[in-house]
């Protein structure tokens, strides 16, 4: 049996694809939770101290995302380059979902030669 490379190459960069965007929504995520508790707090009139462990928690764990999503990059090239190396030269190229809530890569994937 014959194993096509480019389809199982396509697997590995949908999955890459979703793992990327998924750190991204991630962070996206914290940011808000950063937000929503600053505003919180200046609605309810609390000192600045109240809730300042969380703040530096949440900035924390932003600075955690922000180093994973530079790890996922990184492995994006590092791939790119593998896949050179094992012999596919097919460009494989995303399709973005058409609203904000689904701005994903779709499972279907159009090749680029």
């Amino acid at each position: 049996m014959t194993v096509d490379k480019t389809h199982v190459a396509q697997g590995v960069a949908n999955q890459l694809w979703t793992a990327e965007n998924a750190v991204d929504a991630a962070m996206v995520e914290a940011s808000k939770l950063m937000t929503d508790l600053m505003q919180a707090r200046q609605e309810l009139r609390l000192s600045a101290v109240v809730a300042d462990p969380a703040y530096a928690k949440i900035a924390e764990a932003i600075s955690a995302l922000s180093t994973a999503r530079t790890a996922m990059v990184d492995a994006h090239n590092e791939l790119a380059e593998a896949k050179l190396r094992v012999g596919i030269r097919t460009k494989l190229i995303g399709i973005w979902g058409k609203d904000a809530d689904q701005a994903l890569y779709t499972p279907e994937m159009k090749r680029a030669v």
